[in-house]
């Protein structure tokens, strides 16, 4: 998504080019470009799929949205499986349309939890729940702090279900690097991502996630958490932003990775 402007052979292209072995790949280009396509794209290329994202919106109320939601899910790990990545990241959900229960709506994502993770672990995929940014928690995720995520997670096996740590999601909150600890200790951290925080917000905040360097987060601090609490998986970059998709992907890939190597050890 952070070069969502090349299709995916432009892609692999550039990351041949630079060097870089992984890339995480999102369902809606995949699904444009063909799912068995897309498949060997990355084998011919040598590329690793570190994760798949996303699935989850798993908050609804409604029976026939919730069987349609878990449909979805379950189409997303079977996606993940053939990619050969065994992480598919979920963004929870937010409250139903009228609901004020953010309670309710995480006790729902937990009951569709039980249905998707053994699910997953016969497809060798685990889930790795995203808690997102509490500006988001309304209409994209209620799933805030990575304590609610491990919270959620420690229900079941950490080979089920497990987190996903986003720079971008938790540098404000002063009990993440506990929770980091936490995570690790359990071996639930499935993936880490980096995005800087930069201001003002654009309208709708979305798109909002920042160039690495251009912000306020000191992604190596990050990065000590991480790897102090045991995690060696790759290290994602994931941008949403407007300024960054208007221009040419291909030299925004490479000045993604000359900002990686600069703000990472």
């Amino acid at each position: 998504m952070t070069v969502k402007q090349l299709s995916l052979p432009e892609l692999a292209d550039g990351c041949a080019r630079l060097g870089i072995r992984n890339v995480g790949l999102w369902r809606e280009p995949v699904q444009a470009f063909g799912l068995e396509a897309t498949a060997k794209l990355v084998r011919d290329a040598g590329l690793t799929v570190t994760t798949l994202c996303r699935g989850g919106f798993l908050t609804a109320v409604d029976p026939a949205e919730r069987a349609k939601a878990l449909a979805d899910n379950r189409r997303a790990i079977d996606e993940a499986a053939a990619l050969g990545t065994d992480t598919l990241v979920l963004v929870s959900g937010g409250l139903p349309a009228g609901s004020k229960d953010l309670h309710g709506a995480r006790e729902r994502i937990a009951d569709a939890l039980s249905e998707l993770g053994p699910y997953a672990e016969r497809h060798g995929v685990r889930l790795a729940i995203e808690p997102l940014h509490p500006m988001y928690a309304a209409d994209r995720c209620v799933v805030s702090t990575l304590a609610q995520a491990m919270d959620l997670a420690e229900r079941f096996p950490a080979h089920q279900v497990g987190v996903t740590v986003d720079t971008y999601h938790i540098w404000w909150d002063d009990t993440a690097p506990a929770q980091i600890a936490r995570a690790g200790a359990g071996g639930r951290i499935h993936t880490f991502q980096l995005a800087d925080w930069t201001t003002p917000l654009p309208e709708g905040v979305l798109t909002g996630r920042g160039q690495i360097g251009d912000g306020s987060i000191d992604m190596r601090e990050w990065q000590d958490h991480v790897e102090a609490a045991g995690y060696t998986g790759a290290i994602e970059v994931e941008l949403f932003n407007d300024v960054l998709w208007a221009r040419d992907g291909q030299e925004v890939l490479a000045e993604t990775a000359q900002r990686f190597t600069e703000h990472t050890r």
